[in-house]
């Protein structure tokens, strides 16, 4: 979803994250083993993620919600979606510019400088990116699914299906709801149920709405 407005994707096709093992820079086992390494890792996304801007994508989404109920759920954790102008965005695996400490995942306080070992909360405890690393749960899952199953039209955009749980929400969806999956390389095909795009974001999403709007939102 933000790979077009400059932001590196989840992993690159080797199955490093930008250069490391993710167990290296993304489990509370790597925090452990090398904090250091970890908050550098996303110290250097944070820092990239304010140098750029939504994309026609996310200005797609945001401005359908003159026109209907959206529910973004989103595995991303930069916060494009609410630059753009979407109001209602459920973040599956945390936000990139918030921190919290390393005992409560609930205590988020809003964060865009760097976090160094010895910055703490009020309590003394030391800080760290508010993400959902591997083998943490998912707080936010209950709600997605519950999002998920009250759907009437679903727009899978841009994920591999392979990070689970979220990979499992599209078997949340009504049965007689259609989905639209969209991505340049998609990791599933076509079927009655979903629609598959092979198209990047910024082409595919307004594709995608422009149908709706026609079959749905049509007097």
């Amino acid at each position: 979803m933000s790979a077009e407005s400059g932001l590196k994707t989840f992993r690159d096709s080797n199955g490093l994250w930008e250069g490391h093992d993710v167990m290296e820079v993304a489990s509370p086992q790597g925090f452990a083993n090398n904090p250091e390494l970890v908050l550098d890792f996303y110290n250097k996304r944070r820092r990239q993620l304010l140098t750029v801007q939504p994309n026609s994508g996310h200005h797609a989404l945001a401005a359908l919600e003159k026109e209907a109920e959206v529910v973004i759920i989103t595995q991303n954790v930069d916060d494009l979606h609410e630059r753009a102008g979407s109001t209602n965005v459920l973040h599956l695996h945390g936000e990139l510019l918030k921190a919290r400490n390393i005992h409560d995942e609930y205590a988020t306080i809003p964060w865009k400088k760097d976090i160094r070992l010895g910055d703490c909360c009020d309590a003394g405890h030391q800080l760290r990116p508010h993400v959902v690393w591997f083998g943490e749960a998912v707080p936010m899952m209950n709600e997605a699914m519950a999002e998920m199953q009250q759907a009437n039209i679903v727009l899978v955009v841009g994920t591999s299906m392979q990070v689970y749980p979220a990979a499992s929400l599209i078997q949340y969806a009504p049965e007689n709801c259609p989905i639209y999956f969209i991505d340049p390389n998609p990791a599933i095909s076509s079927s009655n149920r979903v629609e598959v795009l092979a198209e990047t974001a910024t082409q595919g999403i307004p594709k995608v709405i422009d149908r709706i709007r026609k079959e749905y939102f049509a007097s």
